[in-house]
């Protein structure tokens, strides 16, 4: 097999209340799958590129749910190593609204993911013939053998000469900025493209700076990155988001920047993993500056959508991005 994108991590089921309910206010629960790296095959392999996902999961109904989700997309699968032990992590989303912010709550412990060991993929097949390879600070902080299987994925997609694209992705309930900051600085050096927010950025590695250009170009010296992208988000409420990106090219010296969307959040998990989908499309396709573009069209159109994965199509991030207007589409 040939791919443009590989991908891995974990993918959970995500069950939330309908209509802004609490969940003890709840009687049933619609259903969702997702993932940062699963999210971001979705992006990707919506616009065109040949990809596929790695993961451990359990052999049951749950885990065959998630791999049927995943295959839904025409993402290949048959990488994904099977455990009857273990569980499918699962996540509860309250979604709330002004002043009442959107809440999450975890139940992934001993997940199938957090049990994978080094060896239980075969990297050396998977990164055959493999242009990029994706995974994000979510995977290894999901425990020491996890984060033993992360290093060793990177470590074998940089031998076979596959850039190494990684989300810092910091989640404060998996595990503290100084554990964060030791695993994420060795994954960090063996990296070629690297996506971030302002906010992780200082949490993990305590880089600041006066611009978001600046702490672009400070993580592109500190780690020899070759692209750092940015996503930038303003919240005037819970529902009313204003959404852009920036990527520095560290060859150029050149900051490239999206167009800037106010979106009607609808559901904003995924968006960021969805940007960077987008943007290896993009960038595959016709450089950073493109990337950068789709990333954030792509991605605006995923908070107008309920679930973790995008649903849209090339056609309607192009219509998004040369303005096109409200009215109905017919």
């Amino acid at each position: 097999m040939s791919y443009d994108l590989v991908t891995f991590g974990e993918t959970m089921l995500r069950l939330s209340p309908p209509n802004h309910q609490r969940l003890e206010q709840a009687s049933s629960l619609d259903l969702h799958v997702g993932g940062s790296e699963l999210n971001a095959a979705v992006a990707a392999s919506r616009l065109g590129l040949q990809v596929a996902y790695v993961s451990r999961l359990t052999e049951n109904p749950l885990g065959r749910l998630i791999r049927n989700k995943t295959r839904e997309h025409g993402i290949d699968t048959s990488h994904i190593a099977w455990t009857a032990e273990d569980r499918v992590g699962t996540y509860y989303m309250e979604f709330g609204a002004s002043p009442r912010p959107n809440a999450v709550i975890y139940d992934r412990a001993h997940s199938a993911i957090a049990g994978i060991q080094p060896g239980d993929i075969d990297w050396g097949t998977v990164f055959r013939n493999t242009k990029l390879f994706y995974t994000s600070g979510i995977t290894p902080a999901l425990s020491t053998s996890a984060a033993a299987a992360t290093k060793e994925a990177v470590q074998a997609a940089q031998g076979a000469g596959v850039k190494v694209c990684v989300d810092l992705n910091y989640r404060a309930r998996l595990w503290s900025q100084a554990e964060a900051r030791a695993v994420m600085t060795d994954i960090a050096n063996s990296t070629d493209i690297l996506f971030a927010t302002e906010e992780d950025t200082e949490r993990v590695f305590g880089i600041t700076a006066d611009s978001y250009e600046d702490v672009a170009k400070r993580l592109a010296q500190t780690f020899e990155l070759e692209l750092v992208a940015i996503t930038l988000r303003e919240n005037p409420s819970v529902w009313k988001n204003v959404w852009t990106a920036i990527v520095y090219d560290a060859a150029n010296d050149t900051v490239y920047r999206a167009p800037t969307f106010e979106i009607e959040v609808v559901d904003r998990v995924g968006s960021g993993d969805s940007f960077v989908g987008g943007f290896l499309a993009g960038l595959l396709e016709g450089g950073a500056e493109l990337g950068v573009c789709l990333g954030v069209g792509l991605s605006a159109l995923k908070q107008t959508l309920p679930g973790d994965v995008c649903f849209a199509t090339r056609d309607e991030v192009d219509r998004v991005l040369e303005g096109g207007g409200l009215r109905i589409v017919r």
